[in-house]
């Protein structure tokens, strides 16, 4: 039987390990780029002549084209077929990803990330929604534990590997090691991937450019908020008024329009509410957490880049045991159950992190991140089981392009709000610390026999040493900030109707 157009739980048995296998190497490939080319980016900012806030426009590109074509998905699934939209979406982002590896300027490597953000959004959800349709609904459980391999893993080891290939060949090679990645994929494609019915639906202009302009003005202003000292810029005022009025259009219309580009039967299903809410919550977490232990490992701790990198890969080890442990349990325990435990986890590895010092052991930090990463497979696999449990089949790729986006958008969200608390809670903590510097104190006493305060490196030392302070007890505040998100999280769990 060939792969064309077949049913759910008609798939022969024998292709079903190869389209798994295709699904979750193209899933993998996206997702590494979320975060692969972060660590690169100093090499490519000499490399390409750009400043710091220039070179930043490599991951703003790549964010804001992927956000705005994610909810695209299904009726470019409608226009073209499933089949030919995954393969048409791997040969785009394979071959963005080589242009990106031979820029030669700013400009060129901006506009080939912004097409490898457009051509890889349809990916993760068509993944997805490939793996929903063809595994029988008592297996759908491991079907996405397999999903959230790649889904969860890509972010956790992209600064590893993209670390890795920097310093032992050149930037160029995070985007060069695509290739041989998705020629695997686009092989697996064009022989077992499955097709689905076409339809000429209309596109809806109105909904998809006002919610297209709500996200792409949303990622604009937590990627450029703190740069630009947020609502102190006009540019950020300007970007905030677009996303709240392109919201508001998008929100109005879905309502009251009843073929709008988001089916608002969506927005009826409780389990797929709930769902995305939860999902914004993981993505915000997941990534707010690697974007504050990298700069600690490396600043306070002075650790090298690859040095870091080791250490925050085992997180993914743990995620990927819980997940293929979830996917067994979750056919016999309640999804809630299994949530309320990840989440539970989850807070209590961030507890042991907010409690973090300079001199915290590699051996602590490592069984932090496996217990961190633990806690995330077991949230991962029952919530994107639950979200679709209840949702009629020709919503699937609809849902999971938005509970995709949920989740990006999260983590948006998540490192825009983490970097503005880290940098306000430093400044409270160090005008506290200041405080205490005078010359009755007992500390001051002690310390001035190694440090002369009487000169200048003296006073710049213990400046220094008062800031340092004041970082440690912020990311401190910061990580609780983020427990207690996972605490209210649970406090969600009882809306959620168990799918039979």
């Amino acid at each position: 039987m060939t792969p064309k157009s077949l049913p759910t739980g008609e798939v022969p048995r024998n292709n079903i390990v190869a389209i798994t296998a295709c699904v979750i190497i193209a899933t993998l490939m996206q997702a590494l780029d979320t975060t692969i080319a972060n660590v690169a980016l100093p090499h490519m900012q000499g490399s390409l002549a750009a400043t710091s806030s220039q070179i930043n426009w490599v991951l703003t590109s790549y964010i804001v084209a992927a956000a705005i074509m994610t909810p695209a998905t299904s009726i470019l699934e409608s226009w073209f077929g499933r089949r030919k939209l995954f393969k048409l979406s791997i040969c785009g982002f394979v071959s963005a990803s080589m242009l990106c590896g031979i820029a030669t300027s700013l400009g060129e490597i901006v506009l080939f990330r912004l097409l490898q953000g457009i051509f890889g959004a349809p990916l993760v959800p068509l993944a997805q929604a490939t793996l929903l349709d063809t595994y029988a609904e008592n297996k759908r459980g491991q079907a996405m534990a397999i999903f959230g391999l790649g889904v969860m893993l890509g972010p956790i080891l992209g600064p590893t590997l993209g670390g890795w290939l920097t310093e032992n060949y050149n930037w160029r090679w995070v985007f060069y090691v695509n290739l041989p990645v998705g020629a695997l994929a686009l092989i697996l494609a064009l022989a077992v991937l499955p097709d689905s019915p076409r339809e000429e639906k209309r596109l809806d202009w109105l909904g998809f450019a006002s919610l297209g302009i709500a996200v792409a003005a949303l990622q604009m202003f937590l990627d450029r908020g703190e740069q630009l000292d947020w609502f102190a810029s006009r540019e950020i005022m300007f970007e905030f008024a677009l996303f709240v009025t392109g919201l508001w259009i998008f929100v109005v219309h879905t309502a009251f329009k009843s073929d709008g580009f988001v089916d608002r039967r969506l927005f009826m299903d409780r389990n797929f509410v709930v769902g995305i809410i939860l999902a914004f919550v993981v993505g915000a977490v997941l990534l707010a957490t690697l974007s504050l232990l990298t700069p600690y490992l490396e600043n306070l701790m002075d650790y090298p880049t690859m040095t870091a990198g080791l250490i925050l890969a085992p997180r993914g080890l743990g995620t990927m045991i819980a997940m293929l442990l979830v996917g067994r349990l979750i056919t016999y325990v309640s999804s809630r159950y299994l949530l309320a435990f990840g989440f539970a986890l989850t807070a209590y590895a961030l507890y042991e992190m907010s409690l973090f010092t300079p001199s915290v052991t590699q051996a602590m930090l490592i069984r932090t991140g496996i217990l961190q990463g633990f806690g995330f497979g077991f949230v991962f696999v029952p919530l994107s089981t639950v979200i679709f449990a209840t949702l009629v089949p020709e919503l699937r790729t609809q849902g999971t392009a938005f509970y995709n986006l949920m989740r990006n958008i999260g983590s948006s969200v998540g490192i825009s709000v983490v970097g503005y608390v880290l940098f306000y809670n430093t400044q409270l903590a160090r005008s506290a610390l200041v405080g205490y510097i005078t010359p009755l104190e007992r500390g001051v006493q002690l310390s001035s026999n190694a440090i002369d305060l009487n000169t200048q490196s003296g006073l710049l030392t213990v400046d220094q040493l008062v800031t340092t302070q004041a970082t440690i007890i912020s990311y401190g505040d910061c990580f609780t900030f983020m427990m207690y998100g996972a605490i209210i999280s649970i406090m969600l769990l009882p809306l959620l109707r168990q799918a039979k």
